[in-house]
Formats: structure tokens, C-alpha cells, sequence
């Protein structure tokens, strides 16, 4: 239908409530109308029909003052009390009385043996008709509707307006309480869709809630259940092979290492030692992926940030300096809480340190500032940052050089594993002395509100 057509494209109009409420509406409006337009005819109609029940019942009242004479005509004996009401100047009430053949033998306006003329449109009545002593007579009562009884003139003008302000107000009752109870009916798809919204990489075990389903929905939610039953198979089986994969890699990669301390030229078995000790960076780095993919964070386990920050810098020092290269660690000496797991974030931080150490200049210093608001930098003095790559960065095995064999891309993707699963954000810039800088925000221990989603924007690398 075209018109559904167009409310479903508003982005109001996405809302399953909003779509009920707004046909709901449309048929309130309808109702409202058509409504007293309703009543109104069938008011009239009433008006009319108590009308004719009136002039027949005064029609039987002069049907019993015609009498038939010895001589065989008949007469109409009308008491003093009725005389008024169908006097001229009275001007409500008519009669005629007329014969089998139609022709007028008696009349309140009219000599008898005139012509009946023509019926005005003010003029409304009904009649009856009786054989008396074997002569039939039709008797005609009508009521001047210019001269109605002021108080059924009164009912049929203020009706419209007396019923509209009456009904608009019982459907607008009506229209609220179908919102409420529309609310309640979906209430059950919203809490799926409030444990769908925590369902993620970290988080393969949630499923959606079947607990008060519409039995018409049932089927999506049944359906969604088993298709994260298989992801989660999925996820399961690449993980396992990503670990056993990188614990198999170690052996030869150990073997290799003793073959080469064997050979006699010197250049050749550094340039090896050289090769061996980037692979093995690339499978620890498997194994470190592997291992993120199963931890759970709980809730309310904190860390000490600054702390964590401390152990990387005197982990990953001695790296720098082989470099010619410094890194210091800067921001407040006090202890910094925030929610997170500080395994995590030590590897988190050390891969992020060591990105900048690869990328500065020699002789310069990476700096990593600890702020007390639960705020890293990381700052280096490489090339910086360039525009079109930020949104890459984090990609796992991607590279901006793929002529360089001193990393294979998963360091970076490490440090996003680790802020999504805290919850936390992180944003890349370039320094207006060249270079860039990492900020990551975490929150706070001491913090009670709801965490925020998790965060990679502004990102691009020169690496």
C-alpha cells in the first residue's frame, strides 16, 4: 500500500508502537467524524418517526368524532378543547378529512370540495384510515415544522456540538489507554531487544529471552537463538584454532632458533635470529588474541591504571633503548582506579607503546600520561597520522606499508579487543609538532552510572 509505504520510511514510523499508534489515530480521527454524524442522522430520524407516531395518534382522535347520519352523511363533531389547536390562529396543527374518492368533507384551513394543493415542505403529517358504516374516510393530521416545539429545535441544533465535545474527549481516554496497553503487549521485545543490544565477540553466550513472547514473534526470537548457537560454534572453533595453531608454531619456531646458533656465518645467522624473533612476536600475538577472546571481565573488578602503565614502561624500556629511542611515563604520581582487568590493559598499553616506539625518531621519547580522570596518552614523534587510513587502523593484519616485515597488524587490533571489552573509547590525532597521540578513556571506579558502548573513533595510522 502506498500509504504505509510512507510512514514506514519516517524514522518515527520504524517504531512498531508508533505504527500501531499512529493507524490508531487515524481511526480515532475517522470514528470522531463519521461518529456524531451518526448519531446526528439517527437522531433525526427518531425526531421523526415520535413525529408520525403523534399526527396518527391525533389522527385516531378525529377518526372517532366522524359519525354517520339516518339520512347517510356524515358528520365531524369536533369538542371546544381540540378547536384551538387546529385554529388559524393557533397555525401548528392541520386536518383533512377526506372520502373514499378523495374528495375533502372536512378541513381545519380549507372549504370543503376544494382542490388539495400541493404540499409544502414545512408541512408534515401522517394519516389513517377507517370504514364507517361502510363508508371509508382518510383522516390527514399535519404539523407546520416552521413551528415546532421549541425544545426539539433546541436538541437537533446544539446536538453536532454537545456530542463532538463529548466523544472527542472518551477517544482521546481511549486512544491513551490502547498506548498503555501497547506498551505492555511489547514489553517483552524490548527486554529482548535490551539483552540483544549486550550480545558481541566477548559476549557469544547471551541469547534472547522467550519468557512472555508474543506467540507471533516466537519464531524470529527461537530462530535468532540458534543462529548465535551456531556463531558461537563458529567463534569457538576459530579461536581453538588460532591457539592451537600458535602453540604448534612455537615448537619449530624453537628448533629453527637452535639450527641457526649452529651456522658459521655470522651475518646470515643474525638476519635469522632477526626473522624468528618477529615470528615469534606474531604468535604471541595469536595466542594473546586467543586468549582476549575468553576473558570475561567481571563487573567489579578494578585496576590501578597508573600502576599498570608503571609495569609496561619498565617491561617494554629495554626495547626502546636497544632503539637508541626513551620512554617516560608522565600525568599524577596517585593511583588512578577504573574498572577493567589489568592483565588486559598492561597488554593493551604495552602493544600500544610499542607501536610508537617502532614509529618515532631515534632519539626522541614516547611519552605515556596518566590522568586522574581515567584518561592514557600515548605520543610519539613519528610521520603522524594520515586522514584516509583512520578508519583501518584497528583492522587485525592490516598495514599501511606491506614491505615491512617487522610486524604483521595485530597489535593495534589487540588494543581495540581490550577497549571494547572495558567498555571504553579511543581516539588518534595528529600533534601539531608531528607525530600522534592515542587517547584512551576508561571509566572510573568510583563512577556508578551505566558504562558507555565502546568506542573507536577517529582512528587512522601511519603505520
Amino acid at each position: 500500500m502506498p500509504a504505509a509505504g510512507v510512514y514506514a520510511r519516517s524514522p518515527t514510523f520504524k517504531s512498531l508502537i508508533w505504527r500501531i499508534v499512529f493507524l490508531h489515530i487515524v481511526a480515532v480521527a475517522v470514528v470522531a467524524i463519521f461518529l456524531p454524524l451518526v448519531l446526528f442522522w439517527l437522531l433525526n430520524s427518531e425526531i421523526d418517526q415520535l413525529h408520525r407516531d403523534a399526527m396518527r395518534a391525533q389522527a385516531e382522535v378525529l377518526a372517532e368524532r366522524i359519525a354517520v347520519q339516518p339520512d347517510g352523511t356524515l358528520t365531524f363533531n369536533l369538542p371546544d378543547s381540540l378547536k384551538g389547536l387546529y385554529s388559524d390562529a393557533y397555525g401548528r396543527y392541520q386536518y383533512d378529512i377526506r372520502d373514499g374518492n378523495g374528495r375533502l368533507l372536512f378541513s381545519s384551513h380549507r372549504r370543503p370540495g376544494s382542490p388539495a394543493p400541493p404540499l409544502s415542505e414545512t408541512i408534515s403529517g401522517a394519516g389513517v384510515s377507517r370504514t364507517i358504516d361502510g363508508k371509508t374516510v382518510r383522516i390527514q393530521v399535519a404539523e407546520d415544522l416552521a413551528h415546532r416545539d421549541v425544545i426539539i429545535d433546541d436538541i437537533v441544533s446544539n446536538f453536532f456540538r454537545r456530542v463532538g465535545w463529548i466523544t472527542i474527549p472518551i477517544l482521546l481516554v481511549l486512544l491513551a489507554t490502547d498506548i498503555i496497553i501497547f506498551r505492555r503487549a511489547i514489553a517483552p521485545l524490548w527486554k529482548a531487544s535490551e539483552e540483544a543490544s549486550n550480545i558481541g565477540p566477548s559476549r557469544t553466550d547471551i541469547r534472547l529471552p522467550t519468557a512472555q513472547i508474543p506467540r507471533e514473534i516466537m519464531p524470529l526470537v527461537t530462530a535468532v537463538n540458534q543462529a548465535l548457537d551456531r556463531l558461537e560454534d563458529g567463534f569457538r572453533v576459530q579461536r581453538q584454532f588460532t591457539a592451537d595453531a600458535a602453540h604448534q608454531l612455537r615448537t619449530p619456531l624453537a628448533i629453527l632458533r637452535t639450527r641457526i646458533d649452529t651456522l658459521g656465518d655470522g651475518a646470515v645467522s643474525q638476519a635469522l635470529h632477526a626473522d624468528i624473533e618477529s615470528m615469534s612476536r606474531i604468535v604471541a600475538q595469536l595466542l594473546e588474541i586467543a586468549e582476549l577472546d575468553t576473558l570475561v571481565i567481571d563487573p567489579g573488578e578494578t585496576a590501578d591504571l597508573r600502576a599498570v602503565c608503571a609495569e609496561v614502561i619498565g617491561a617494554i624500556a629495554p626495547f626502546a633503548l636497544a632503539q637508541h629511542k626513551d620512554i617516560a611515563l608522565k600525568g599524577t604520581d596517585a593511583p588512578v582506579m577504573i574498572h577493567g582487568n589489568s592483565v588486559m590493559l598492561q597488554r593493551a598499553i604495552f602493544n600500544l607503546a610499542e607501536n610508537a616506539i617502532k614509529f618515532t625518531a631515534k632519539d626522541t621519547t614516547v611519552d605515556i600520561e596518566v590522568r586522574d580522570d581515567g584518561v592514557v596518552r600515548v605520543r610519539d614523534c613519528g610521520p603522524g597520522v594520515a586522514q584516509e587510513e583512520r578508519e583501518l587502523i584497528f583492522q587485525r593484519f592490516w598495514r599501511a606499508d606491506r614491505r615491512r616485515s617487522d610486524g604483521a597488524g595485530l597489535g593495534l587490533s589487540i588494543v581495540r579487543a581490550v577497549v571494547e571489552d572495558h567498555a571504553a573509547s579511543i581516539f588518534v590525532e595528529n600533534l601539531s609538532g608531528g607525530g600522534a597521540e592515542f587517547t584512551l578513556r576508561f571509566r572510573l571506579a568510583d563512577e556508578t552510572s551505566a558504562a558507555p558502548s565502546a568506542l573507536v573513533g577517529g582512528v587512522g595510522s601511519h603505520r
